[in-house]
């Protein structure tokens, strides 16, 4: 079975526990599984320390120009979103590797980035509940769901905010290596599965 590269987009003011939430429920599947399943790595615009929310400091894996191509692709928020909204260089990376990835995952204001690439058209996506409203705007053709922890499109997944990405992840664990995997996985975290 081939490896799937597994990319976790980081910028400043990226929300901590929307990419490492992610992180830890995907890393954790592989490790319980000898290491066999994925190459789980961070991206980030240039490869060279980026400022989470807080001040905590990570180095990326890689740049936006070096990444591999992902098979699962994972978009956190926070407020470092906003100023990427005008970034074309990123939006571009995203748009261009979500082609290719079979699965397509944000994580709350995550979608908002997705939507501005158009990536939520036509289809029903939810964020963190205080960004609704710039959702809409961003995507007025996607309907957006409240009140969920994840909706699942197919390809494309779409979380609340902050912990409900760790849900998300735990749900695609379940998709694409079975129940069992996806509890050995929880209950290793010690997280309780909603």
């Amino acid at each position: 079975m081939k490896k799937r590269n597994t990319a976790i987009l980081i910028f400043d003011d990226v929300e901590v526990l929307d990419f490492a939430g992610p992180f830890e429920v995907f890393s954790v599947t592989n490790e319980l599984c000898d290491y066999s399943l994925l190459n789980v790595y961070t991206v980030a615009r240039e490869k060279a320390p980026v400022t989470a929310r807080n001040g905590l400091s990570v180095i990326p894996d890689y740049s936006i120009n070096e990444a591999p191509q992902p098979d699962i692709l994972i978009i956190p928020g926070g407020s470092g979103t906003r100023p990427i909204l005008q970034q074309q260089d990123i939006l571009n990376w995203i748009k261009q590797s979500s082609q290719n990835a079979d699965k397509v995952l944000s994580v709350c204001t995550g979608a908002l980035l997705l939507a501005k690439v158009g990536l939520l058209d036509g289809l029903k996506s939810t964020t963190h509940h205080s960004a609704f409203e710039l959702l809409g705007e961003i995507a007025p053709d996607s309907e957006i769901v409240r009140g969920v922890r994840f909706v699942d499109n197919g390809k494309v997944i779409t979380a609340a905010g902050i912990s409900a990405g760790i849900d998300m992840s735990l749900y695609v664990v379940e998709m694409l290596y079975g129940i069992e995997t996806a509890q050995h996985t929880s209950e290793y975290m010690e997280y309780r599965r909603i």
